[in-house]
């Protein structure tokens, strides 16, 4: 839900000396980042303590790396973990009623405002989900909560909409780049999946904000994704070919997943079990499937860095591949509250690995590096599920430092990204949207078109007549020149149609005749509440140039009038006003 309610506010000189210089957003921008940098490595930090002390694991080790686990321990935490989580969020609903909005809902919608006591409850929510063993990512808590905390830092400022939106980017930018080591990857994440995309306004907060957050977690928890690849030379048509390929595999896996997810939310759904339940029985399977490997649980963070080298004989990863996508998919399905992201780079990596050495197999005189496909898997299957294909390229290139690689990496999360749109047309969080009834693909701001409604455009100060006197008494009661269009209503005063003054002077028309023949827009109205493209989409229906506003359709009372050309000049007006913000022009 967006923010509202009682909120801080900062001192008047404050607001208006960072409203009014560009470099004290910047400044702002890194104090952000800071911040978002420290609050991931205290929730990674809080993840392992949990892991620690529920899975009864030496300090320093990784949950997901173990090669065994107390068997005791792997079934009942998850599956008590997700009782208890289950039973918090029955108790949550009761408190606040709704659900929270994410990062690119808030920035698509609500010009970047975010609740941040929400914002916290969906931190807690993960770190609590990835604690007790869930197969879910961090990232989504890290980005929730990085850009709460922007979010009411740009509220407590006053900032214009653009300027609120590019913050809670900083938020988003500066998580990603601490959590996964990759400032140019987080400044990205910013630009394609948060903001929307890349203008020269947004360039340097988000730069800085990416940059501080890498910095200020690195000082805690210094973190790398564990992928190595061996020094390879020209990326030659071959390899660009084969990328491609394995490009639009891991677009139909990744595809694959994330219908998983939606069937598994609706299997449950049908079964209807008393919602605390469902998490624990989620996490009861994701602890049978960890008796099988344990690195099926938690994020797969300590997995990846094991399969980094990937030394492990096909089957076993074959395995750890399929139990995974099962784990992540039961996960999130059942209400663990995380990402997929983290997933989907150990997934691809795995997937890689195995598709270079089943081709290799095929056709051993290509030779193909299975720890060069390692990362190009990774890279495809995260931008299918993620939506980011700048994103996952720049991860692959700090990851590896490899210039060439990356060439390859681009033409397979190229391949991977427009395979999904065509075929799916959604990310990840775009299309859980869309199960939510939203229409949105992007965190492109459309929330000013919603905004605009024929309730703000209309103009209420309309002329009525009744619908049942004759055409000659219209002509006495409006001569031509007096008015332009006049709302005929019934004697219910509900709304029969229009009736153009000219029309009814007409040398034709009979002046015996009910004046109800002539009337127009009969079965065309709107509505107080629809948007501005709403309303347009009405116009073309109707093929009229004007229609009378209902306050509702059952009971049919006209509250309005609202004229075709004043709402296209609307919607032109604000369309460039948009344009203009968000190039800083002034």
């Amino acid at each position: 839900m967006p923010a509202s309610g009682p909120y801080l506010e900062a001192p008047r000189w404050l607001r208006t000396f960072v409203r009014s210089r560009e470099i004290s957003l910047v400044a702002v921008a890194a104090l952000i980042g800071g911040i978002a940098g420290l609050l991931v490595a205290a929730m990674s930090g809080a993840v392992n303590l949990l892991h620690v002390v529920l899975f009864n694991l030496p300090f320093g080790e990784r949950l997901s790396s173990q090669t065994t686990i107390d068997p005791v321990r792997a079934i009942l935490v998850p599956m008590l973990g997700g009782l208890l989580l289950g039973i918090a969020l029955l108790v949550l609903l009761r408190w606040r009623p709704g659900r929270e909005i994410d990062p690119i809902e808030a920035n698509a919608l609500h010009g970047g405002m975010m609740s941040f006591r929400g914002s916290i409850i969906v931190a807690l929510q993960t770190v609590w989900s990835s604690g007790v063993g869930g197969s879910v990512g961090l990232e989504a808590g890290y980005t929730q909560i990085a850009s709460g905390v922007a979010s009411s830092i740009g509220r407590a400022l006053h900032l214009r909409r653009n300027d609120q939106r590019i913050m809670v980017g900083c938020g988003a930018a500066a998580a990603i780049a601490g959590a996964f080591g990759a400032p140019l990857a987080g400044a990205f994440y910013a630009f394609e999946l948060i903001i929307g995309g890349y203008t020269p306004a947004s360039l340097t907060p988000i730069g800085v904000a990416a940059v501080a957050g890498y910095a200020a977690t690195r000082l805690f928890s210094p973190l790398s994704l564990g992928i190595s690849v061996n020094q390879i030379g020209e990326v030659t048509g071959q390899d660009l070919a084969v990328a491609a390929l394995l490009g639009l595999i891991a677009a139909l896996v990744g595809i694959g997943i994330m219908r998983g997810v939606a069937l598994c939310d609706a299997v449950l759904a049908e079964v209807r079990l008393w919602p605390p339940l469902r998490p624990a029985l989620g996490g009861l399977i994701v602890g049978l499937l960890a008796l099988i490997t344990p690195e099926v649980l938690s994020s797969g963070h300590g997995a990846l860095h094991v399969t980094g080298g990937m030394t492990a004989p096909l089957t076993a990863l074959a395995t750890v591949f399929a139990l995974k996508a099962i784990a992540s998919v039961i996960s999130l399905g059942s209400g663990f509250r995380g990402g997929l992201f983290f997933a989907s780079l150990l997934l691809g990596a795995i997937g890689g690995h195995l598709f270079a050495a089943g081709f290799s197999a095929l056709l051993p005189a290509l030779h193909l590096d299975t720890s060069v496909y390692a990362v190009i898997g990774m890279s495809a299957l995260s931008a299918s599920v993620i939506g980011g294909p700048l994103t996952m390229t720049f991860i692959a290139l700090e990851a590896t430092g490899n210039l060439w690689l990356t060439t390859a990496v681009l033409i397979a999360v190229i391949v991977s990204t427009q395979t999904t749109r065509e075929l799916f047309g959604y990310s990840f969080a775009t299309w859980r949207m869309h199960l939510r009834g939203e229409t949105i693909r992007s965190a492109a701001d459309v929330g000013w078109i919603r905004d605009l409604t024929v309730r703000s455009m209309m103009r209420a100060d309309m002329v009525t007549v009744n619908a049942d006197i004759s055409i000659a008494q219209f002509r006495e009661k409006f001569p031509l020149g007096s008015k332009t269009q006049v709302i005929a209503v019934d004697g219910n005063d509900r709304y029969a149609g229009i009736v153009l003054v000219a029309d009814a002077h007409a040398p034709e028309r009979n002046p015996a005749n009910g004046l109800r023949e002539i009337l127009r827009s009969r079965g065309f109205t709107l509505l107080p509440d629809w948007n501005v493209r709403e309303a347009v989409a009405a116009f073309d229906r109707a093929e009229a140039e004007s229609l009378a506003v209902l306050d509702t359709l059952d009971r049919g009372r006209v509250i309005g009038v609202l004229t075709e050309a004043h709402v296209l000049r609307r919607y032109a007006e604000e369309s460039e006003r948009r344009r203009r913000d968000v190039l800083g022009e002034v």
